[in-house]
């Protein structure tokens, strides 16, 4: 098997974990090629010959796997997502393993599923960007806490995320404008969120019926004004299953569409896949049905 390994030497605890992922991978005629990045190279130049493989390893955080999905969307090209960053959660999501010999197994086995991903769209007309995602992407509240995150995430791990949120008790509040394939939405809130995948950590989802293979997003409009006040939503998605304890609509607004543009006043920083990329609202963003082959258990 010819396996093309994309290692982000950056990502997450940097445990150098896909080495025993090969380790326990190879047999005899596998022919291993692994390129690796500090996050500087964009991946399209690591990727121009990815078809020339049977199978595509991303190995690092969110954001890394996506870039590879995007790059190689329609291509059919089977992708084995190595979680090596600090949330991980299209590993999560598609019910996979962080553990390099189970792993190589998932991997060797090749069973494969269609997944959608998300294409965002941001910046001025004389600068406009367009990137990937494979679970969300937002503006607010949320990329308040991935950037505040990235100095906790070396002593935290996963939890840096919560100690992110909670260190901003009062987050500014805006006016949204969000234009949704069936209409257009108009609220005060501290966050929009576009889902492809739910779950942020296992067994506890931001909604419920989530499906990242309908071609749809969920658009989430976080109404609450303090981020105290969103744990009994979170709470309440972990100990609801079907999503009706009393409160949780109280806190967030939902909508599913394969399209949405996002405004604010006053205007947002952005984030996808943890990324706080520095540019504002407003985004716009689209689904991409199918587009990307998880190797999955």
């Amino acid at each position: 098997m010819r396996v093309l390994v994309i290692d982000n030497l950056v990502s997450g605890l940097r445990s150098g974990a896909i080495h025993d992922f090969l380790r326990n991978f190879l047999r005899n005629g596998d022919e291993i090629t692994i390129r690796a990045t500090d996050g500087s190279a964009p991946v399209s130049s690591m990727l121009k010959d990815a078809r020339d493989f049977d199978l595509v390893v991303p190995s690092g955080g969110d954001a890394t796997i996506a870039a590879v999905c995007y790059e190689l969307r329609y291509s059919g090209l089977p992708i084995l997502p190595f979680p090596a960053g600090t949330a991980n959660l299209i590993a999560i999501n598609i019910n996979s393993s962080e553990e390099p010999s189970t792993l190589a197994q998932i991997a060797r086995h090749m069973n494969t599923a269609n997944y959608d991903i998300g294409e965002i769209s941001f910046g001025s007309a004389e600068a406009r960007q367009t990137a990937g995602f494979a679970v969300i992407a937002g503006a607010g509240y949320d990329a308040t806490i991935m950037r505040r995150a990235e100095r906790l995430k070396n002593s935290l791990g996963p939890l840096a995320y919560l100690g992110a949120a909670l260190s901003e008790p009062n987050p500014t509040v805006a006016h949204f404008v969000v234009e949704v394939d069936d209409g257009v939405l108009e609220m005060d809130g501290i966050a929009v969120l576009v889902i492809n995948f739910a779950q942020i950590f296992p067994d506890l989802s931001i909604t419920h019926g989530n499906d990242a293979a309908d071609g749809l997003f969920e658009v989430a409009i976080v109404k609450k004004q303090h981020s105290v006040e969103l744990l009994p939503a979170l709470f309440a998605a972990f100990l609801d299953s079907l999503g009706n304890f009393p409160g949780r609509a109280d806190a967030i607004e939902l909508r599913r569409s394969a399209s949405v543009r996002v405004c604010s006043d006053p205007p947002l920083q952005i984030q996808y896949d943890g990324e706080a990329v520095g540019v504002h609202t407003p985004f716009e963003a689209f689904i991409l049905p199918g587009a990307t082959r998880f190797v999955v258990a």
